[in-house]
């Protein structure tokens, strides 16, 4: 198969999934290295930049999406039923927060680290789709693990987990000694 086959190849499976597609199933799809490959969604994706397609393709973790222009999104819209919209309240980013830096985390995990209850919060992540199921913990009452979803990196713009912000350690320091001190203060009212 030529080179131009291949990326029409590549360009048929990203279109035909419509969700992303792991660098080495493309590869193994047309016949050949995950590197190669790689080479070849690059030069896809520079091509369609240049040529102001109304696609453009996104990597995420590995894995390739084409995916419409974001700044055409208003033209959609005119034609598509405009997608639901979901409102992050404070205790929804909290607890995603949490998610995304401790996962794989159990809803007890989370609760321990907000302090209150988290069923509803984590049920409503789940229903957006930022957080899923990842399994169970392999302890008494195998409670259910959760972690960031596809969709998370998509909301938020990245294209894997590492590119999160890091808290410096001196905030970190800074937030260990308040909780302590609440802890203490909490202690001594009881």
């Amino acid at each position: 198969m030529e080179e131009g086959q291949k990326k029409a190849a590549l360009e048929a499976i990203l279109f035909a999934m419509g969700d992303s597609v792991e660098l080495d199933r493309l590869a193994a799809a047309v016949g050949e290295t995950p590197e190669e490959t790689g080479r070849l969604l690059s030069q896809m994706k520079e091509s369609w930049e240049a040529e102001g397609r109304g696609v453009c393709l996104v990597e995420y973790e590995g894995s390739f999406q084409m995916c419409t222009r974001g700044d055409l999104y208003e033209y959609l819209i005119r034609v598509a039923k405009a997608p639901k919209k979901y409102a992050l309240t404070d205790t929804l980013l909290e607890t995603l927060s949490i998610v995304a830096y401790k996962q794989p985390v159990t809803r007890l995990d989370v609760e321990k680290i907000r302090g209150v209850n988290s069923d509803h919060a984590i049920s409503r992540l789940v229903e957006y789709g930022l957080v899923t199921e990842l399994g169970r913990l392999d302890a008494p009452g195998r409670p259910l693990l959760f972690g960031t979803t596809e969709q998370f990196l998509r909301t938020f713009g990245v294209k894997s987990l590492e590119e999160l912000p890091r808290l410096n350690e001196m905030k970190l320091e800074e937030f260990r000694a308040e909780a302590e001190k609440e802890a203490e203060q909490l202690n001594e009212s009881s």
